[in-house]
């Protein structure tokens, strides 16, 4: 039985650090995309916004899902409450960053059309 219980706390180490790898490589990828903005990634657009802005969002969003996974131990619970909580997650994020763009370029078009000034 201590034998199981030495298995079980080495694995969860090694879990651990394999998590704790992984996230401090994406947040590493984050900070030198931010540190140094490659002029492809901030020149070239997809759907109103820079390619460098849909990474930031896509690396942050799987970070979250793996915190989520790792952390809450989400891959030991039933299949409908996975489910439940990432399809949840997904919809209102999707949501929030349609609504965040759309609203935005509308913004910006008032602006850059010259009904409001730009002095702030």
């Amino acid at each position: 039985m201590a034998h199981e219980a030495t298995h079980e706390h080495k694995s969860a180490s090694k879990r651990i650090w394999t998590v704790f790898g992984i996230l401090s490589v994406l947040t590493l990828v984050e900070v030198l995309l931010g540190i140094f903005r490659p002029e492809w990634f901030t020149e070239t657009t997809l759907l109103y916004m820079s390619l460098l802005n849909w990474i930031f969002i896509i690396l942050t969003l799987y970070k979250a899902y793996y915190i989520t996974w790792a952390f809450m131990h989400m891959d030991h619970e039933t299949k409908g409450l996975r489910r439940s909580v990432v399809w949840t997650v997904i919809f209102l994020v999707a949501y929030l960053v349609f609504i965040l763009l759309t609203e935005g370029d509308y913004i910006y078009e008032v602006y850059k059309s010259g009904h409001i000034a730009w002095d702030f």
